[in-house]
């Protein structure tokens, strides 16, 4: 039987992954290879993260019956509240993990790119809480963009540091924090915030992740007596949300995979970060996956109203999934996440990030029957995206 949760021991998942890095980083890279397995995998670990994860950040998140939601589109919706962790949102799940890893290892300086904020926050409150330095990579326009998030890393005594080439944006931020970490190889752990990178980043993050979906499969046994829904749902920039939200259920026939992409202005707008419907295989940020890119292989700018998916690519582990046909993906342009994020807002009360408001849109796309079990994933909470918002309500 095909795996679809686990790369092999050079780091791919079918065709993409692996660990494409400058001679430089390799050192770094191979002690992460060498040592995560073991490391996570410890029962002292293990215990030490559990129980950050149920006494600091507050999980297990709820996963709510969306009744009037449900009632609307004529179907059974349950949203996966990862929007309730601490710090708003589930980067905070891969942060703590990671940062308990760079301690283990001896390390004393923790780096990051953060794209809507919220990865950039996790990890300037992991590293707080643990009393490590800390540098956010960050684009300047996202620092634009997402000021509060902004604020809050700087209360928290993280650096941030604005990238101002290319889009400034995630990419970017991604571009500079890999040099940093060149620069500052032996002291220095880099937490990459979603499942793109070198091997070991794409499992790594996806196994800090899983937390989600390993939650959802005990919550719905015991709201409705078993474990697996019918439909899976979550949005998909690099993709550590839907990783999580998938990973027990990529290797269940039976459960339906769909992603969520940022169709931006439209796929056929120039402005687009729809990896999937734009893209070819390529190499970003030290795998292979597919990749926004011209026929000479320079990346092309993406564009997403949202800051969390305005990415040129996905992991490794959502690309093979979308070439083995395992996942159903959707482009959902800007305005239909406005759309949804308003829609959730007035049917449910919960004001959703515009990340998560993508994969709500899936809803209006997809013909769901009324006996179906469908979990969406609620990334986050809309609190970073007010400013946005705010320029809809003052129309």
């Amino acid at each position: 039987m095909t795996t679809y949760r686990n790369p092999d021991e050079n780091g791919y998942y079918g065709e993409f992954g692996g660990a494409f890095v400058p001679e430089m980083l390799y050192p770094n890279v191979e002690e992460l290879q060498q040592n995560y397995i073991e490391i996570i995998e410890s029962e002292e670990f293990k215990k030490e993260l559990n129980d950050l994860l149920k006494d600091y950040v507050g999980r297990a998140t709820p996963l709510y019956f969306a009744k009037n939601l449900s009632e609307k589109y004529g179907t059974n919706v349950y949203l996966k509240r990862e929007d309730l962790n601490h710090t708003g949102a589930h980067k905070i799940n891969n942060a703590l993990g990671q940062v308990l890893l760079a301690k283990k290892l001896g390390k004393k300086r923790i780096i990051a790119e953060t794209g809507a904020g919220q990865h950039g926050v996790a990890t300037a409150t992991a590293c707080a809480l643990m009393n490590l330095e800390c540098i956010v990579y960050m684009g300047e326009i996202d620092i634009a963009r997402q000021a509060p998030n902004v604020a809050r890393m700087k209360m928290l005594g993280a650096k941030v540091v604005p990238a101002t080439s290319g889009s400034k944006t995630l990419k970017d931020a991604v571009n500079e924090a890999l040099r940093d970490w060149i620069n500052n190889a032996t002291t220095t752990h880099y937490i990459i915030g979603s499942v793109v990178g070198p091997h070991p980043f794409p499992d790594l993050v996806a196994r800090f992740q899983s937390v989600i979906s390993e939650e959802i499969k005990w919550q719905l046994k015991e709201k409705i007596g078993r474990e697996n829904p019918d439909y899976v749902i979550a949005c998909v920039g690099g993709g550590s949300n839907a990783a999580g939200t998938f990973y027990h259920f990529v290797d269940e026939p039976s459960v339906k995979i769909i992603a969520a992409e940022a169709g931006g202005f439209g796929v056929n707008s120039g402005k687009s970060a729809a990896t999937t419907f734009l893209g070819t295989t390529g190499v970003l940020h030290g795998s292979k996956s597919i990749v926004m890119q011209t026929n000479d292989g320079q990346v092309i700018e993406p564009h997403s109203i949202s800051a969390g998916l305005d990415y040129p690519g996905i992991g490794p582990f959502h690309a093979n999934l979308f070439k083995n046909n395992r996942a159903e993906f959707f482009s959902i342009n800007d305005d239909e996440a406005l759309e949804s994020a308003f829609e959730l807002t007035r049917l449910e009360g919960i004001i959703p990030a515009l990340e998560s408001s993508h994969a709500l849109h899936v809803l209006k796309k997809k013909n769901f029957q009324k006996d179906d079990v469908v979990v969406i994933c609620l990334s986050g909470r809309g609190d970073k995206d007010m400013e946005t918002y705010l320029k809809i309500i003052d129309k």
